[in-house]
């Protein structure tokens, strides 16, 4: 009888179970198709008002004061003059930074206050960042309020992002790999350089996409630092014909950048600047896709050489 008890116990509880996540499973579903919906139905939107204005002249013209003759090229441009800072400081340093704290930094008091700090600051508003490059870079430093200084306070927002991240793929290493390095006669540097980086690679890359992404669709930094909402102007160029054929003149130059472009054109009465406005989210959009494609390619890149 006990048995009969203890089993009839044993498949009440089973059939329980197997209601919540029956439950859990419907409840999830549904939450990811209100979640898709509200995608596409935003996207049919932005097709929808977008679409007509997009073309070769709308991104190679200058803003104007009417809707059908203004474009897109400074704020595309200044949007990819920024991304170029925003990586070329972040990437290092974050993945500088990781390394040392996740193989060389002793562990003590110091070390977690600075994990707890990191990831307090992984999910700091961004207009904290913006005020804060702006006494920093532009008061204190006097660097200005152009590409170098946007680029620099970018590459703070997203630095605790690809810190942490890259942590994380460090510490998904395992510690026999490590092992056999240094039992090979490798030093810990050879070992980090040659075997630990490589291996955690792929989902360092994901750190960086995650934080380009946040880093191209920002807009409050870049208006706490006085991006221009008009330009009619580019850039100078970085190249010249003459030695020593490099100029670092663009990194000064006011700018400005498509969220910005986009703020603005939405804050305008006129129609058809919303029109305008849906058209430069399309591009906002396809360049964020464009630079987390070509970090997934890369990582699937480095995943398949690591297999092999």
């Amino acid at each position: 009888m006990t048995t009969i008890a203890t089993d009839s116990a044993i498949r009440r509880d089973l059939t329980r179970r197997r209601r919540w996540e029956i439950a859990f499973v419907a409840v999830g579903l549904l939450c990811l198709t209100l979640g898709t919906l509200t995608l596409v139905t935003l996207f049919a939107e932005m097709a929808r008002q977008g679409l007509p204005r997009l073309g070769i002249d709308f991104l190679s013209r200058y803003p104007s004061r009417h809707a059908e003759l203004a474009g897109i090229l400074p704020a595309w441009v200044g949007s990819l003059a920024v991304m170029v800072v925003t990586a070329a400081t972040a990437v290092p340093l974050g993945v500088g930074a990781a390394i040392y704290l996740e193989e060389y930094a002793p562990r003590n008091l110091l070390t977690a206050l600075v994990e707890i700090n990191l990831t307090n600051l992984a999910g700091m508003p961004s207009i904290v960042f913006g005020l804060t490059a702006l006494g920093i870079f532009v008061f204190e430093f006097g660097l200005g309020r152009g590409i170098l200084t946007a680029g620099l306070t970018l590459a703070l927002l997203i630095l605790p992002i690809v810190i942490v991240t890259a942590r994380e793929a460090l510490r998904t290493v395992p510690d026999s790999l490590r092992e056999a390095a240094f039992a090979c006669g490798a030093s810990r540097w050879q070992t980090v350089q040659d075997h630990v980086v490589p291996a955690a690679a792929p989902g360092i890359l994901t750190g960086i996409i995650i934080g380009l992404a946040r880093a191209i669709g920002e807009t409050a930094p870049l208006i706490a630092l006085g991006a221009l909402s008009f330009v009619a102007f580019l850039p100078e160029s970085p190249f010249r014909a003459e030695f020593p054929f490099v100029s670092l003149d663009w990194l000064s130059a006011p700018f400005t950048a498509l969220p910005v472009q986009l703020f603005n054109w939405t804050t305008r009465p006129d129609p058809d600047f919303r029109a305008n406005a849906a058209a430069a989210a399309f591009v906002l959009v396809a360049m964020a896709l464009a630079i987390n494609g070509l970090a997934i390619w890369l990582r699937h890149r480095l995943r398949r050489e690591i297999r092999c």
